[in-house]
């Protein structure tokens, strides 16, 4: 059973670093290393097990039934260094990817946001307000004229996917003829790199 088992694993484990073996960069090539010499390690484990198992006493018959259906523990503990191997190896990729997701959302927000502005425009003549800020666009601020035709939302103004609040301001320090909206990023700081770069409307 250990032999088909290690066949098994063997074969799970280079149809999964088949992928990073694609990409030659010198890390990837050093963690899919790892993870065969992991592997080589676990099926020499499990070969030292199946040389035990044979030199001990024959089990009764029941116990030999029992045994068949399970696994070994020497089969187990490989198993659990495998995932263990490719969890270092996915995970970090998952966490990029989570990080690139909320910088796409953010953009998208700022279009809708965008759109939304463009539409109070058409009715009122002018954008929002610094002091009135994108809360016109959800609730008709004070003194506005009758012509206002919101909610331009269909929900109130979102947070960016970090909690912050996006900042807004009319005349903007960068456009000057309309208005300025950014999400500050991870760090809620001007500037950054990665995903603590502020992501801009402009």
């Amino acid at each position: 059973m250990g032999g088909l088992f290690c066949s098994k694993v063997t074969a799970v484990v280079n149809s999964l670093v088949e992928p990073f073996g694609a990409n030659k960069t010198a890390e990837k090539e050093g963690n899919v290393r790892s993870l065969r010499h992991t592997v080589i390690i676990g099926v020499v484990l499990l070969r030292a097990g199946e040389s035990v198992q044979r030199e001990a006493p024959r089990p009764s018959r029941g116990l030999a039934r029992l045994s068949r259906c399970g696994f070994t523990l020497i089969e187990i503990m490989v198993v659990v260094v495998v995932i263990a191997v490719l969890a270092t190896l996915v995970a970090p990729n998952v966490f990029q990817h989570v990080a690139s997701a909320r910088t796409t959302t953010a953009r998208t927000q700022l279009e809708q946001l965008g759109v939304a502005l463009d539409a109070y425009r058409l009715h009122i003549g002018h954008y929002p307000t610094s002091q009135a800020g994108l809360s016109a666009l959800w609730e008709k601020p004070a003194g506005a004229p009758a012509s206002w035709g919101g909610p331009y939302l269909r929900k109130a103004v979102p947070l960016d996917p970090w909690g912050n609040q996006y900042l807004y301001s009319s005349p903007g320090a960068v456009n000057r003829e309309s208005y300025d909206l950014i999400s500050l990023g991870a760090d809620g700081r001007r500037g950054g790199t990665g995903e603590a770069a502020d992501v801009v409307s402009w």
